[in-house]
């Protein structure tokens, strides 16, 4: 189906933040491939137009019927960048061959702290060739250095090829600003950021999230602009909840508080309320949470901890905001929930038991991990048993081998398949030449 729109109204078709002007699509067109066609005026004369450019994205279904989507995270980091001797960032094409509706990306959409050097050597020999741009020299600082970063992976093929045929839902982690950060941090205390000019991370922070506006596909919320997380409607057999666990947390500490305050938070008193009511009122039969960290995976910041795991034990720190979410989901029997994430660069498959665990108040869930796109792959990481989570699959780096380059081929991204009749989700971690690793079926409770 051929559909006839502003370059305006297919953005908001494709990522499911129509206006209130947006035209109603009519039965016909929902669940339907839609091509596009986009050409590029000058402002300061209209009759110098671009080459079109060509597209294509699919209508959210308006009936029970199969639907396929993609997620994963990391794109660009730890000096691996665009090597056009290899192929670029392959994944991306990997992911578009797969036909997806739409693709999560789970954060750390660049590495705006990471610079991109011409050439880097590989651990196991051979050297890695990279595009350099001006802006990929140095950390981000200012506002163009900050949407170089952007502009940078753009330059891929790979990327841009995707990115016509793909919406993307985007989350951010901490490279979108800099490494392992929290508000109200001072880098001038880190002599690890020493070659930071701007120290004040809130400062950083607010022109990295101008850049993440301005570059990928998000709508600023009316009363909070810089708010990331949402909730998506796809269909009937399927609604997402993008979170943010980096925006509202407090410090990075030893994350061992006895008690919930201030200082254990994580999702943010706002976000954990808008999370509780749009699950609660969510009619599809999935609700995936999109996280940008994984649950019981422990990530630490030198001597204090990054994610909200903090070692095996009770619930402390920052593990109150996750154990009040699970709670409401069991204490209100919200069924068929489903947690995707990233961050670690390896991919794995956790199911999260009660009768393992050391808090108890939750239903049984999985939780499934990708990444990285076109980064370095390292893991795999320790266990909290807070939550009881079990491997049931990794794969990751041979131990002792770190920050392996995408050549490796420790590239991975999830595919989820809803069959359209049994709405049986099917839960797939590929690698980069798309073979199959892991494959979990899951049955929709009624």
């Amino acid at each position: 189906m051929l559909l006839s729109l502003p370059f305006d109204d297919i953005y908001g078709a494709c990522y499911g933040r129509p206006k209130i002007t947006y035209p109603t699509f009519p039965a016909a067109a929902l669940g339907q491939k839609m091509h596009y066609r986009v050409t590029m005026v000058d402002l300061n004369d209209h009759k110098l137009v671009s080459e079109p450019t060509a597209g294509t994205f699919w209508t959210a279904p308006g009936t029970k019927q199969d639907v396929r989507f993609v997620w994963s995270g990391d794109t660009a980091g730890q000096g691996w960048g665009i090597n056009l001797d290899w192929g670029g960032m392959k994944c991306y094409e990997t992911m578009r061959q797969v036909e997806p509706a739409f693709f999560i990306h789970s954060g750390d959409t660049v590495y705006a702290d990471g610079v991109i050097e011409a050439e880097k050597e590989m651990p196991n020999g051979g050297m890695w060739k990279n595009v350099v741009t001006e802006e990929k020299s140095k950390v981000a600082e200012t506002l163009r250095e900050f949407h170089g970063q952007y502009a940078y992976n753009l330059m891929d093929e790979n990327l841009r090829r995707f990115n016509a045929e793909v919406p993307m839902l985007a989350q951010w982690d901490d490279h979108e600003v800099t490494n392992n950060w929290f508000p109200t941090e001072n880098l001038a205390a880190d002599p690890e950021k020493a070659t930071y000019k701007v120290t004040s991370v809130d400062l950083l922070a607010a022109r990295a999230s101008q850049a993440f506006f301005d570059y990928l596909p998000i709508r600023r919320h009316p009363a909070e602009p810089e708010r990331v997380y949402s909730a998506f409607s796809y269909g009937p057999s399927l609604d997402m909840f993008r979170i943010d666990k980096r925006t509202y947390r407090g410090v990075n500490s030893a994350n061992d508080q006895a008690e919930p305050g201030p200082e254990t938070a994580f999702l943010g008193e706002q976000q954990k309320r808008w999370l509780k009511q749009s699950l609660l009122g969510s009619n599809a039969t999935w609700k995936v949470i999109a996280s940008d960290m994984p649950i019981g995976l422990v990530v630490r910041d030198g001597e204090h901890f990054e994610n909200g795991a903090n070692g095996d034990g009770p619930v402390r720190g920052r593990e109150f905001d996750l154990a009040e979410i699970l709670r409401f989901i069991r204490d209100n029997g919200i069924k068929n929930v489903v947690w995707l994430t990233a961050d670690v660069h390896y991919c794995a498959a956790h199911y999260y038991d009660p009768n393992r665990a050391q808090f108890q108040e939750f239903a049984p869930f999985w939780e499934f991990v990708s990444g990285p796109i076109n980064a370095g792959s390292y893991g795999p990481s320790r266990l909290d048993n807070t939550f009881g989570p079990e491997v049931r699959f990794v794969k990751a780096p041979p131990e002792g081998q770190t920050n392996l380059p995408p050549s490796d081929g420790l590239q991975f991204f999830g595919q989820v398949d809803i069959d359209g009749a049994s709405e049986v989700m099917t839960v797939r971690l590929k690698d980069v030449s798309g073979a199959t690793l892991f494959t979990q079926e899951l049955a929709a409770e009624t």
